[in-house]
């Protein structure tokens, strides 16, 4: 699991890039978790919002990571633009929903989360992706 973990919005994939050694600073609009695999739950919650299965996720490159990689400390990551829209598009019922289930999910592989917390978490990132979509840019993830 990651210590840290900043959702962030980014004009581009070179400008997200540019944070991978020092994360998103405080002029740019985040999020902050822990104690949370991003990479995994993007993931999950693309399926549970689009369909489609985790394997066939991953075989497409998802999450497509723009900086970082195997051997770095840090990886910044790019969310899917499916995956940006439904959260910006999301409405606190849809986002409620998929949240539990997420929740479930989790609790199901070992690995529980609130669901409370996992509504928050949602919620916070559907109103970034909103004001993400708003400017034309894209929202990333970076995990130290």
């Amino acid at each position: 699991m990651s210590t840290i973990v900043k959702f962030f919005v980014a004009p581009d994939d070179a400008s997200a890039a540019l944070v991978v050694r020092t994360g998103p600073g405080r002029a740019v609009a985040s999020l902050s978790f822990g104690n949370v695999d991003p990479e995994e739950a993007v993931v999950e919650w693309e399926c549970l919002f689009g369909g489609g299965s985790f394997e066939e996720l991953l075989e497409a490159g998802e999450p497509r990571i723009v900086a970082g990689g195997d051997d770095d400390a840090c990886v910044v990551f790019a969310l899917s633009d499916r995956l940006v829209r439904a959260l910006a598009e999301g409405e606190p019922p849809r986002l409620h929903d998929v949240a539990v289930e997420w929740a479930r999910q989790r609790a199901e592989d070992g690995q529980p989360i609130d669901a409370e917390l996992a509504g928050e978490m949602l919620s916070g990132l559907g109103a970034l992706a909103h004001g993400a979509g708003e400017l034309g840019h894209g929202l990333y993830c970076w995990v130290a």
